[in-house]
């Protein structure tokens, strides 16, 4: 480089410096250290290991024919309908459930046509559900 353009670029640190301060013209790696370094490469890690968690959840699995996340397949967590009490036993009865809170069954006895009020809390007392036994 010649000379003049160092000079040009001592001016336009001069200028950026004039505008918008000091800390604009530092070099990023100045305020960098040992720390620094261990923090950041420890809160990657965490990322790298949260994605990998929500990566496999989200993963797609064939059920019949129809690919559904993994997140909505809960068998493990509930086995019995909170309504009825009776077991998830399909793949559907594990989407009403994530859904409604309810197995398909249920859903087609009380909750098909009436969403808002189930949404607002509404479910079934135990003579109501005696009668469409």
């Amino acid at each position: 480089m010649k000379n003049n353009n160092f000079d040009y670029i001592a001016g336009l640190e001069k200028a950026i410096k004039k505008k918008y301060g000091e800390t604009a013209i530092q070099n990023p790696a100045s305020g960098w250290d040992k720390q620094k370094e261990e923090n950041y490469l420890a809160q990657l890690e965490a990322l790298i290991e949260k994605q990998g968690k929500y990566k496999a959840s989200s993963e797609l699995e064939n059920v019949n024919g129809i690919l559904i996340s993994r997140k909505l397949l809960i068998r493990e967590n509930i086995c019995n309908c909170p309504v009825c009490s009776t077991k998830i036993k399909t793949i559907n009865d594990d989407i009403y459930i994530v859904k409604f809170e309810c197995c398909e069954k249920c859903y087609f006895q009380y909750v098909d046509g009436r969403e808002k009020r189930w949404l607002k809390g509404w479910r079934p007392d135990n003579a109501e559900k005696r009668k469409r036994q």
